[in-house]
């Protein structure tokens, strides 16, 4: 089986979040369970020279965009038995920043034509396109509409991931017919159009023959109001063919016993160790050492969506508390300034590490005793699995991936790996972790939750036999994926959900809604148990109707 995967990033070349570590640790490991996986990223000119150095050009050619013939070079190397292709234009490519960039949907309709037409020209049909996340999103149509009628062609079968329904490449309708070589018909049907201008993750959810999210929760919470970012009647659309496929981390990256950033290696039988490496962390940082005080450590982006508003409202109150709260990361300004000025008036109790580390990411895991992930949403997480594997117990918001990768302890049977709250409520937090001080006091209890959580498995080999048995399902199946024709665009009355949620404030005429029977049908790959309504349309934004989550 072939499976061509392609993203716009990929650890060791480029990184901006989590999609880059499953773009590399997923085809690792599917390529160790026997399928000939290959991965493509853009050549951005931020690639250090250490691995430019090592790639070899494979071929080049033209690109059509619009009216314009645009170079479009390929080059690869081999990184931990994974091939990498990389497609190179340094008119799009070589750039400060991959992306925020005023042309992104230039960008990414180039890229995703040069992905296209580079598979005959390396030799290699895949029997599965695997795209992730908004940057490829128009892949299945431009496939479906360019290549799929061609003999060469016609088996290959499509697979997109939704790794955050938050960012959805959303730009004007000149990009369909100027740039990807599309009928307007598609925008004015409605199947991609989005208030006005096209959505390319829309695209992606309906032309696809599978979609996945990170995680079962996050799959059945986007197709609600609430956490659907205004595409949850397109996912209801879709629910007989959407799946829930928890992300994993690769134990080679993250391994106590194997890491040369931290201070002393340890595994689960010397895993007193993490007292060293607390009191190195502390010495390191400027903290009082004291191998018995707390500490929280946070790995984070700062904005609301991590729950740091939460965090604000209680920290004064937390930090009452014998405890010592390390942070590191970026994000926003208000944030990063409140964590500076925490650290000045707390100069005992708080480290503020305002930039991106990964050494010293390491070593906050391998000496923390919690890790706090407060998260509104997460679709996934990566954190908490990081902080499993090291013995640092989450404190998480019971939310999408958290929910399902964070089993609550309970202290009477002894079993789980964290605590959780329910609510999004600062004061619930605050409890919560109040909840985890008297359990750390209780030496014994404590020492066994460590074990428990270092005991856990949350490596990508189980995800990974579910993607393969999921690619071997798609290509059994003939059903094409093109959605009704009574898909819905936007209608007039979109402004208010516009404004709410930030998205362009553009007025669409409604169109006739025809109402879709969808059949649940039977799951080999962790099919996605949901209670949405099967005759919801594929209306944009507004038109669902399902009961959105209590907010706390």
């Amino acid at each position: 089986m072939k499976v061509l995967f392609v993203a716009s990033e990929s650890v060791p070349f480029i990184k901006t979040g989590g999609l880059a570590d499953v773009a590399h640790a997923l085809p690792k490991t599917l390529r160790e369970q026997g399928v000939d996986v290959r991965v493509v990223i853009p050549h951005y000119s931020a690639i250090s020279d250490v691995y430019k150095d090592e790639m070899k050009a494979v071929t080049d050619f033209a690109v059509s965009v619009g009216w314009r013939n645009q170079f479009a070079g390929v080059k690869t190397m081999e990184q931990d038995g994974i091939p990498f292709y990389f497609i190179d234009n340094e008119y799009y490519f070589k750039r400060d920043g991959i992306y925020g960039h005023y042309d992104d949907g230039e960008r990414f309709a180039f890229y995703t034509k040069a992905v296209l037409e580079m598979m005959e020209k390396i030799d290699f049909i895949p029997d599965v396109i695997h795209m992730n996340d908004w940057h490829t999103g128009m892949m299945s149509l431009v496939f479906n509409d360019h290549y799929k009628h061609l003999e060469q062609y016609a088996h290959i079968k499509t697979v997109y991931t939704i790794h955050n329904l938050k960012y959805q490449g959303v730009f004007p309708p000149g990009v369909l017919d100027d740039l990807l070589n599309l009928n307007m018909g598609y925008f004015n049907d409605g199947h991609i159009e989005f208030y006005g201008n096209i959505n390319f993750m829309k695209s992606g959810i309906l032309y696809s023959n599978a979609v996945t999210t990170v995680s079962e929760t996050y799959a059945n919470e986007i197709q609600h109001d609430y956490y659907g970012e205004n595409l949850h009647g397109v996912v209801q659309n879709r629910n007989h063919d959407l799946y829930g496929i928890v992300n994993g981390i690769d134990y080679d990256t993250y391994n106590p016993k194997k890491d040369g950033f931290i201070a002393k290696e340890y595994d689960l039988r010397s895993v007193n160790r993490k007292k060293d490496n607390k009191k190195a962390l502390q010495e390191e940082l400027g903290l009082p050492v004291n191998a018995d005080v707390p500490m929280i450590g946070m790995v984070t982006r700062l904005a609301d969506m991590k729950g740091l508003d939460l965090i604000e409202h209680v920290v004064n109150e937390l930090l009452e508390e014998d405890v010592q709260l390390v942070v590191l990361g970026t994000g926003e300004r208000k944030y990063e300034a409140m964590m500076y000025e925490l650290a000045h008036r707390y100069p005992d109790k708080v480290s503020a590490n305002i930039r991106f580390d990964n050494g010293l990411a390491h070593r906050i895991y391998a000496s923390s005793d919690f890790f706090l992930m407060p998260s509104r949403f997460e679709p996934c997480g990566l954190g908490q699995l990081i902080a499993l594997r090291y013995g640092a117990i989450p404190i998480v918001r019971e939310t999408g991936g958290l929910k399902d990768t964070v089993r609550p302890y309970n202290e009477f049977t002894g079993e789980g790996v964290g605590f959780g709250f329910s609510n999004y409520n600062a004061h619930e937090l605050l409890y919560t972790i109040k909840y985890g001080l008297e359990i750390y006091h209780k030496k014994d209890m404590w020492k066994e939750l460590v074990k428990n959580a270092m005991r856990s498995e949350n490596s990508w080999k189980s995800s990974a036999q579910v993607y393969k048995k999921l690619y071997e399902k798609v290509i059994k199946k003939d059903k094409p994926a093109t959605p009704k024709k009574s898909t819905k665009k936007a209608s007039a009355t979109s402004k208010k959900a516009v404004a709410k949620k930030g998205t362009a404030k553009t007025t669409a005429k409604a169109k006739t809604v025809a109402k879709t029977k969808t059949a649940a049908k039977a799951k080999t790959a962790t099919k996605v148990k949901t209670t949405a309504k099967p005759k919801a349309t594929t209306k944009s934004k507004t038109a669902a109707k399902s009961k959105t989550p209590s907010k706390s």
